[in-house]
């Protein structure tokens, strides 16, 4: 599991580092209207910041080869602490008292985990769970598209789209971990490949819509959430994931510790707020 795990803490450094350099890139551009988030995108510093978000995303499925679910996810959720270590000493933004603990409680809580779980048992499913999980993907994208827009202007629009981001993200990791293997030409005809790919690009637009239509706390905190609770209790219950023996409630506590340092890192979910 050591080389795995090094892969999931790999990720969680390149997607935290790459919301710092996204936000360097709002930063060279400043206030402009609408048009300043097109120019953003062409600022080296952006550019950097969606390579690192994207080696992290490929550390994650390979970490979900030989990991926990509920290590990795919680892992992924602790890439806002290295936001906001970054952010510190990159874009000047002091951190309070109440989150250098919270950094300390999600690097705490994944060295917990990382001692208390188990080898995953390299239960991949079957084709039906395969292919259950790419009609959820389906079904999901198709029912927050519809409700996003009959929202409107509700008190919790953010937190509900950041939530249903966290929900389909999490159907991602459900179903990387489902692929059976990573090679050519099986995996063309996996449909949990084609999962990954519906339900990471639902996550991220949903995601994009939550932090335009209010608080970047309340988003993140949700996909948080969304993200790691469920993913965790379906490797549990349906793929085998297990913890050392005697050692599950030191795997909950961590895995609490880590998710609620997380949630008291929220704001640095979207960093471009801070750089404007």
């Amino acid at each position: 599991m050591g080389l795995g795990l090094l892969f999931a803490l790999c990720a969680a450094l390149f997607m935290g580092t790459a919301t710092v350099f996204q936000a360097l890139g709002a930063r060279r551009v400043g206030p402009g209207g609408a048009g300043a988030a097109v120019r953003a995108t062409w600022q080296w510093p952006f550019i950097v910041g969606v390579a690192l978000d994207t080696l992290g995303f490929a550390a994650e499925l390979i970490s979900l080869r030989s990991v926990p679910l509920f290590l990795v996810e919680a892992a992924v959720a602790g890439a806002l602490a290295v936001t906001a270590i970054v952010s510190a000493f990159v874009l000047r933004i002091r951190l309070r008292r109440v989150e250098w603990g919270a950094v300390v409680a999600v690097c705490g809580g994944l060295a917990v985990m990382a001692i208390a779980a188990g080898r995953e048992t390299g239960g991949d499913g079957d084709m039906r769970m395969r292919l259950a999980v790419l009609m959820g993907s389906v079904g999901l994208a198709l029912v927050s598209w519809a409700l996003a827009p009959r929202l409107g202007n509700v008190r919790h629009r953010a937190a509900v789209l950041g939530g249903l981001a966290g929900i389909s993200f999490g159907v991602t990791a459900v179903a990387a971990r489902l692929m059976p293997g990573l090679s050519l030409p099986g995996l063309l005809a996996d449909p949990s490949v084609y999962a990954v790919v519906l339900s990471g690009i639902t996550g991220y637009l949903l995601l994009i819509e939550a932090l335009r239509s209010g608080s970047v706390t309340s988003a993140t905190a949700a996909m948080v959430i969304g993200e790691t609770v469920w993913p965790a209790l379906f490797g549990i219950v349906w793929l085998g994931d297990t913890t050392r023996h005697g050692l599950a409630p030191l795997a909950v506590a961590g895995f609490a510790a880590s998710i609620a340092g997380a949630l008291a890192l929220a704001r640095f979910g979207e960093a471009e707020e801070h750089a404007s």
